[in-house]
């Protein structure tokens, strides 16, 4: 039996600035998470509709984005989301960190994105996401 793998929303408005971040996470964030597959949405009407599907499992948001930036995003989509996934917002500047907490991040990562960092902060995120098994 397999595991449908877990789906990741990364957005920006610069293919680079996408192309790092999935790069810096990887396929596989973890050994005891599976693989993960990337959704790509470069404007702010795509990040609303593949969130609103259900889709998605995680989203990576940059802070930076034109003319939306993931901060703000970030913010709206807790507030408007029932069950809003997990989000990570991409920073340009460690300063900026305490903006990503605002936002109510679940995470932030800090450009140049370090792979092992990424991975893991990715990792834990999704973890925190577990729902419980109980057995019987």
């Amino acid at each position: 039996m397999s595991e449908e793998a877990t789906k990741i929303l990364v957005f920006s408005h610069r293919a680079p600035v996408r192309d790092s971040i999935i790069n810096a996470i990887g396929r596989r964030p973890a050994t005891d998470l599976g693989k993960v597959t990337y959704v790509e949405a470069e404007g702010v009407a795509e990040v609303l509709t593949e969130m609103d599907s259900g889709d998605i499992d995680l989203a990576v948001l940059d802070g930076e984005a034109q003319p939306t930036g993931g901060m703000g995003l970030t913010r709206q989509l807790k507030h408007e989301l029932t069950d809003c996934p997990p989000i990570v917002v991409a920073v340009r500047r460690k300063d900026d960190r305490w903006l990503a907490t605002w936002s109510q991040a679940d995470a932030v990562l800090v450009h140049p994105l370090d792979p092992l960092t990424a991975a893991e902060t990715v990792a834990e995120v999704l973890r925190a996401q577990r729902v419980p098994t109980t057995r019987a």
